[in-house]
């Protein structure tokens, strides 16, 4: 079988590499791809919002299978474009991805569905947002609408900061047209937890917990991120929270959707919030999370391919997803200065340390390849994998193979996974 991956991250990376496993896979083929997805697939310069481009590329290798990546390209609506092209596409479509692209349609969904979520309100205009904040319980939260690259979410502590998070959002377009319409939301306290799921549309199949880091410092300091590093499984996700997600989430959501006329296919990721009242929802993506991807596909034990063509095939209900009982740590080197400014075309030395290892996994995300050499080209740089036994394990051996890797200015927060050291060894 012929694979086209849309993307060039280290989901795609991993997405990549899960998928050059499949005895099922025979070349695998991606657009724009990276310098490490280079070395499993062909890979060919094309930008994930060149509909047309891509759309031509595939008629030009003839994929029996195209799997979208990213955000932007679903939101957007390449999945309709590829199917009218006659292409089978794992991955939502426009009128699915919607789920992701708006966080006023979710809020709105979760509300008419009894999905538990935080209190909210939605405003179109700046003037409404700042006479809402007069009022306002605090601390609070602020969502840019559309998709900002996971950065469009501010936590205020006060009507200050509040205030100035709306100029931001909505007047100084910080996040450009996902800024149009904020939403407002209470704020909730309760560990993080992540949840990828599988979906046919009527069907879902929710695979292993994992836990990121979005702020750029330890402790949890700084400025939002696409991730600094994650975990799985969240050993405070436990069977009993899992069954009423089960039923009060993830098939609810699945079944809201259908209800709809949104059916949707491909994978939902569920941002979940463990608060005193329960499990509720924080965010839903339309996607594989990244670096969620990096941690839960190296422990799933299932043919990808497999699944995938069960989600399009409707028949998701013949499979039961099966992960290793094991752990993962993934660490993001990054460049100095990420998420703001940084330097770019950095020489990258040691990834031939990661060649022929079984536990251990260098998913590419801003690289590139410069003659002889990989080097920098991106804020998120690399995603150091490693498994053990246990969470412990696997972090312990995370970081010491972040130490393989070296170029100038190489960033890593220090405490990924930190929180598991609170679970006491069994």
């Amino acid at each position: 079988m012929k694979i086209l991956v849309v993307g060039g991250g280290g989901r795609e990376h991993a997405i990549v590499t899960a998928l050059h496993k499949s005895r099922h896979t025979d070349q695998i083929y991606c657009a724009p791809g990276n310098a490490g997805i280079a070395q499993l697939a062909e890979c060919r310069a094309i930008d994930v919002m060149d509909f047309a481009g891509i759309v031509a590329y595939a008629q030009e290798i003839a994929p029996e299978l195209v799997v979208v990546g990213p955000d932007d390209p679903l939101v957007g609506g390449l999945t309709d474009a590829l199917e009218e092209a006659g292409f089978r596409v794992f991955g939502p479509n426009k009128a699915a991805a919607i789920l992701e692209g708006s966080k006023a349609f979710s809020k709105d969904l979760m509300k008419k569905y009894d999905i538990p979520t935080a209190a909210y309100e939605t405003f179109d205009s700046a003037d409404a947002a700042y006479e809402y904040l007069e009022t306002a319980s605090f601390p609070i939260v602020l969502k840019a609408d559309g998709l900002a690259l996971g950065k469009g979410v501010l936590i205020c502590a006060d009507i200050d900061t509040a205030r100035a998070g709306v100029k931001s959002i909505m007047q100084e377009k910080q996040f450009g047209d996902a800024g149009n319409r904020l939403v407002i939301e209470e704020f909730m306290q309760g560990r993080e937890v992540s949840v990828l799921a599988f979906t046919d549309g009527k069907t879902i199949r929710a695979m292993t917990s994992a836990q990121d880091h979005k702020r750029a410092g330890d402790g949890d300091t700084g400025l939002n991120t696409g991730g600094m590093g994650t975990f799985s499984p969240s050993p405070f996700y436990t069977e009993a929270l899992n069954a009423f997600c089960q039923a009060n989430i993830y098939q609810a959501t699945v079944d809201a959707m259908a209800a709809e006329d949104r059916t949707f296919q491909g994978i939902i990721f569920f941002g979940l919030m463990l608060t005193a009242h329960g499990p509720k929802v924080l965010e839903y993506n339309a996607r594989f999370g990244d670096p969620e991807a990096q941690v839960v596909l190296p422990r799933m034990m299932n043919d990808l391919v497999e699944v995938m063509e069960a989600c399009i095939d409707g028949r998701l209900s013949e499979v039961e997803l099966q992960f290793e009982d094991n752990a993962a740590v993934c660490v993001v080197l990054a460049s100095s200065g990420y998420p703001l400014q940084y330097e770019k075309g950095l020489v990258i030395k040691g990834l031939e340390r990661f060649e022929g290892t079984k536990d251990y996994y260098c998913f590419h995300a801003g690289t590139a390849k410069r003659e002889e050499d990989i080097v920098t080209n991106g804020g998120r740089v690399l995603g150091v994998t490693a498994t053990g036994a246990d969470l412990r394990e696997a972090r312990e051996n995370a970081y010491r193979a972040t130490e393989w890797v070296e170029f100038d200015n190489k960033y890593m927060r220090t405490d990924i996974g930190k929180a598991i050291d609170e679970v006491p060894v069994s």
